[in-house]
């Protein structure tokens, strides 16, 4: 049901972008699925190909992590697209706990019962309500999941491989993608120059637990040091709870909380901002 718009932004990239000069150099440099090594730190010229990434194994299966190719786009936007909105359950269950929530649909249930009289009739309004909260969660996160899609997965070589110090990498085991997560400059400009921006970290539903979002972590964190970075920065939502668990146990801490709109923020939903200081960095 949430998947048409993956379909779609699919066939509008495919007819879009079909590579330019600087894409098909970038493509022919790293061939197919080849490493790249000893890239100097901030190669002017050569922001599009990233920094060799060690093989790295899970306790069930071998995976490896390498810079993302154009065949991957599929694979990666129906990934991050099913990884948005799996969130939805926990986004409703957040809003249902919070106490502004429930004193709305009390009311509602409380109206309904006196200008009625039936239990039932209060019960079926009650209900209605409901659903028509949970079509609204579902709306805001498919809404968020295209935003996503829209403003830098739609060209992911543009934005990621041919952009100053930004990458986009995936996890690949038994021969499929199964993870991936990009760095960019920071949204923020004061960080700009101090710290690169961690986007897109997903990875697939059978796949999690096998330390591979550590690994996609790790990455970024490396990356950001060898071009001279000091720190690297994220933000994720707040029922995104085993990614707040994931940065958390790899040193990030958080700096601060903001709904990014009147809905969130009604909703009661908010972006939680963390920062990763790199060891031995000034």
């Amino acid at each position: 049901m949430a998947g048409w718009w993956v379909e779609a932004w699919k066939v509008f990239a495919r007819s879009h972008w079909g590579g330019s000069p600087v894409q098909r150099e970038a493509r022919d440099t790293v061939g197919s699925g080849q490493w790249i090594s000893n890239v100097p730190t901030r190669s002017p010229g050569l922001n599009s190909v990233c920094p060799r990434v060690p093989g790295l194994s899970g306790p069930m299966a071998p995976f490896r992590i390498r810079q993302y190719e154009d065949g991957d786009y599929e694979a990666v936007c129906t990934m991050f697209g099913r990884g948005i909105m799996e969130h939805t359950p926990a986004a409703y269950i957040h809003m249902l706990k919070h106490p502004q929530a429930q004193l709305h649909f009390l009311g509602l249930f409380l109206a309904v019962l006196a200008a009625s009289g039936s239990v039932l009739v209060s019960l079926l309004a009650l209900l209605l309500a409901l659903t028509g909260a949970w079509f609204c969660i579902w709306s805001l996160w498919n809404y968020y999941a295209q935003q996503f899609l829209c403003n830098n997965l739609l060209d992911i070589r543009r934005t990621y491989l041919e952009a100053a110090d930004s990458c986009l990498w995936v996890a690949e085991a038994e021969g499929a993608v199964v993870g991936m997560v990009g760095a960019v400059l920071p949204d923020d400009p004061s960080e700009r120059g101090h710290a690169l921006q961690l986007k897109r970290m997903s990875v697939g539903r059978e796949y999690r637990g096998r330390g591979i979002a550590k690994a996609l972590c790790r990455t970024v964190i490396r990356f950001a040091q060898e071009r001279g970075y000091s720190a690297v920065v994220l933000a994720t939502f707040m029922v995104h709870y085993s990614a707040q668990q994931l940065y958390e146990s790899m040193g990030f801490r958080r700096v601060s909380e903001r709904s990014p709109s009147l809905l969130d923020s009604f909703l009661q939903f908010s972006l939680l901002y963390y920062r990763y200081e790199i060891p031995g960095s000034r």
